[in-house]
């Protein structure tokens, strides 16, 4: 199998996944990367599995969140889907309407 044939999102997964997801998956990609989001001396150790991400997909999206960790989140959805494992893929299909709920567990940093 070719390597675009691996990161081809199946047909049935594709009318399960919208825009919003995408950009809800790097928004929480960024904060597993930094979750301090870029503050100076934030520094905030997080159990990613207690908001039910599994080790492997927490360093997954941590990479995903370092590449665009200053990016907008609307990044080509080919890109993204490309840079996910298996088991992420797994995981966002699974939790694709929850990942904005990962931003609400941190209050906005740079609000007064």
């Amino acid at each position: 199998m070719s390597q675009e044939n691996e990161n081809a999102l199946p047909v049935s997964d594709l009318s399960k996944l919208k825009l919003v997801h995408f950009a809800d998956l790097i928004r929480a990609a960024q904060l597993i990367y930094d979750p301090g989001k870029g503050v100076s001396g934030v520094f905030r150790e997080i159990n990613w599995s207690e908001f039910g991400i599994p080790y492997e997909v927490a360093e997954n999206l941590k990479h995903l969140g370092k590449e665009y960790q200053y990016s907008s989140p609307h990044i080509p959805v080919e890109d993204i889907w490309s840079k996910l494992n298996l088991e992420t893929r797994v995981w966002f299909l699974e939790n694709k309407d929850n990942l904005w709920e990962i931003e609400e567990f941190f209050p906005a940093l740079d609000e007064d």
